[in-house]
């Protein structure tokens, strides 16, 4: 796995595709790693003619872990979110942007279509904001402005969200694996076998929650981006699910409306996942649109 030093930081990071292509960078969310990106999503975009980019944000996978940040007090950060306190945090999500802008640096790349499912579609959305002239077009998927007073998980989902993960290797998988199953798609369901096989491959390659609970704490310390969405002007997709239990369908709905001129496309019965069922519909969508930024980069 190549690894290269961003912001001071090790970055892990996996090519597909020929290098002649658009680049597109795919940003990944909460806790997850660049394995978690579907390979057959990956294969789809691939044949679709892009150049492939996808990574470990900090604190995730092969990525720099920065353990001397300590352990969150997770459940004081949301009594404190609820509360409307100022929250403290090591780094934010403008951090996170941060370190995409510099991978693509380190790797030569001046333009990409930048994409990002949930956290990862924060941070997509801060790229695009703050780097319009890097940006060859945004998808934000399954994302939110982080508006307070937009819905909240159901309660399902906020229970297996905060829940401890357990100290047992096999516990663990089988943690994961309902995680997924409750925030998934129930309408494109995987099956468990495939599930264990995913998480395992994960857990094996890296597994760290308290890296995790930082980058929780980075998302609510960041604030909200409703006036930061008001300024993109690259082209942009918003896809969301509107089965979500995580993140609801009305902060997708939102976030199109504050992007000018922003396409929404919602999806029947999509959960918080990117089910098999839906990766060449995905990523035809999202070929469609990036073909549309390119020519509007060319136009400029």
């Amino acid at each position: 796995m190549p690894i290269i030093q961003v912001n001071d930081l090790d970055i892990a990071y996996e090519t597909q595709g020929d290098s002649r292509n658009p680049p597109i960078l795919l940003i990944v969310g909460l806790g997850m790693q660049l394995v978690s990106w579907p390979d057959s999503f990956c294969d789809a975009l691939v044949q679709r003619g892009f150049y492939v980019i996808r990574f470990d944000n900090r604190d995730s996978g092969l990525s720099t872990k920065l353990h001397h940040l300590g352990k969150p007090n997770t459940l004081l950060a949301v009594l404190k979110m609820a509360l409307r306190m100022k929250l403290s945090a090591g780094y934010r999500l403008d951090d996170m942007a941060d370190d995409a802008i510099g991978l693509l640096d380190a790797l030569g790349i001046d333009k990409a279509h930048i994409l990002g499912v949930s956290m990862g579609g924060m941070i997509a959305q801060i790229v695009a904001a703050r780097y319009p002239t890097r940006t060859l077009s945004l998808t934000s998927m399954m994302s939110t402005s982080g508006r307070r007073g937009l819905p909240g998980p159901t309660p399902a989902a906020r229970k297996v969200l905060f829940a401890v993960p357990p100290n047992d290797p096999v516990a663990i998988v089988d943690h994961f694996v309902h995680t997924i199953e409750v925030i998934g798609s129930a309408q494109y369901p995987t099956s468990r076998a495939t599930l264990k096989e995913r998480v395992a491959r994960s857990v094996e390659r890296s597994l760290e929650p308290v890296a995790t609970s930082r980058q929780l704490l980075a998302i609510g310390a960041s604030g909200d981006r409703v006036a930061l969405l008001k300024t993109i002007s690259v082209p942009t997709l918003v896809i969301h699910g509107t089965a979500d239990p995580l993140i609801p369908i009305d902060c997708g709905r939102e976030t199109a409306k504050l992007i000018p001129n922003a396409v929404m496309h919602e999806i029947e019965g999509m959960g918080h996942d990117l089910p098999d069922q839906l990766n060449d519909m995905l990523a035809e969508l999202i070929s469609e649109h990036c073909h549309v930024g390119v020519c509007a980069s060319i136009e400029k």
